[in-house]
């Protein structure tokens, strides 16, 4: 019993840490364009 006071606060924890990171990586605009690089690497750039 005394594990569990341990790892809930720790799950808890690490999950609040991961719903952070996912709202920072919605903020920063990672999911803005997700076909594009897809599409990108078919086509050649010329420079």
């Amino acid at each position: 019993m005394n594990v569990l006071t341990v790892l809930v606060p720790l799950a808890l924890l690490l999950g609040l840490l991961a719903l952070i990171f996912y709202v920072w990586t919605l903020r920063t605009g990672q999911y803005d364009d997700p076909d594009g690089a897809a599409a990108r690497i078919l086509f050649d750039e010329k420079e």
